[in-house]
């Protein structure tokens, strides 16, 4: 197996979650004999190849963060410019979210799965997992530990069953949480958490309170 990997997220891959994301899942790619390419829609001048490995290839992965249940614009411009194929073409997706629940991912999932018909193509299943938000801030070693279950998703796709598999449904987690957790983790957002998004706002030369109302 051959697979055209596309990372459909607007930020560059240094800064991009998605990246780290699909970075493991070659690997686990890789273990079972299978190849891939990858391409990063953030780089426009790489558009006409990343079309034209499109048109040449029949295993195609996109892999995109979900921003508050939107698909980013940029890949959705970007998809406007493919052409029609054939069924022999297989479309998957990792859809990934730094909103925990599964719940929160079931809109933009929902429209994956209309796609490949748009454009012509079979549809391999989308990879749903949430609590994704933090991994490029992490250092090499703790994102390695946060991607390492994409990895054997990597491995379990390669053997051709796209995400269809049980083990492909188990990976998103939880739908919803207990009552008893969310209150806990608005306590935790309220506090912890926020201090800690002040702290990574500072460090990138952020001095405007993150609650602040400019439109007041």
């Amino acid at each position: 197996m051959h697979v055209v990997m596309i990372n459909g997220s607007p930020r560059i891959e240094k800064y991009s979650n998605t990246d780290k994301i699909i970075s493991s899942f070659g690997k686990g790619l890789l273990e079972r004999g299978a190849s891939f390419e990858r391409y990063a829609i953030s780089e426009r001048r790489s558009w006409d190849a990343i079309r034209e490995a499109y048109i040449k290839n029949e295993e195609i992965l996109i892999a995109l963060p979900l921003f508050v249940e939107c698909v980013p614009g940029l890949l959705l411009e970007f998809l406007e410019t493919l052409p029609k194929k054939d069924d022999r073409t297989r479309l998957s997706f990792i859809l990934q979210s730094g909103f925990a629940e599964g719940s929160q991912l079931r809109c933009g999932e929902r429209f994956l799965e209309k796609l490949p018909e748009y454009l012509g193509v079979c549809y391999g299943g989308c990879l749903v997992k949430g609590d994704n938000f933090g991994i490029r801030l992490l250092d090499a070693a703790g994102q390695e530990k946060a991607t390492k279950p994409y990895r054997a998703m990597g491995a379990l796709f390669a053997e051709g069953d796209g995400f269809f598999r049980t083990e492909a449904k188990k990976f998103t987690g939880p739908e919803y949480f207990p009552l008893p957790l969310r209150v806990l983790m608005q306590m935790v957002f309220k506090t912890i958490a926020k201090k800690r998004f002040q702290q990574a706002a500072a460090s990138w030369g952020c001095d405007t309170p993150l609650d602040a109302k400019a439109w007041e």
